[in-house]
């Protein structure tokens, strides 16, 4: 089992880096052919980061696995935090792969934890949505 998942992440974490890798193309003369059109992108842009959430608490286990999470940077369960796609991350997620949730995401998902933080607040302030004046059986003015 344990074998499997590393080797996906490997896998993973191999195409990754392919996708970030261009190659040379030699020119070609417009005249014969329209350029493509900037706006259509046919292409997915590639994942390139972890999404790692800690989902069990680590509070019970040993010295290692605590040290491994927070060399991860996550102090507390329900954090999440942001890797690149490198062999470390990948070492480090399958040493508390039970007790973390990991997604693939690209770099234009990956949020900083300022980001992380307005994302939870509440908006400042109220709104109104109604008074009692127009509510009470529909009479106007008072």
């Amino acid at each position: 089992m344990a074998s499997t998942s590393r080797r996906l992440l490997q896998t993973q974490w191999r195409n990754a880096s392919r996708s970030l890798t261009t190659t040379p193309h030699a020119p070609t003369s417009s005249a014969s052919t329209p350029p493509p059109p900037a706006a259509k992108s046919s292409k997915p842009e590639p994942m390139t980061h972890y999404k790692i959430t800690l989902r069990r608490s680590a509070i019970s286990l040993g010295d290692k696995i605590k040290g491994t999470l927070i060399a991860l940077g996550i102090h507390r369960r329900m954090q999440t935090v942001y890797h690149r796609h490198t062999p470390e991350a990948a070492g480090k997620i399958l040493r508390v792969k039970e007790l973390v949730e990991v997604h693939n995401v690209p770099a234009s998902q990956v949020k900083t934890a300022g980001e992380q933080r307005l994302e939870r607040k509440a908006p400042r302030g109220y709104k109104i949505v109604g008074s009692r004046k127009t509510a009470f059986m529909g009479v106007g003015e008072w």
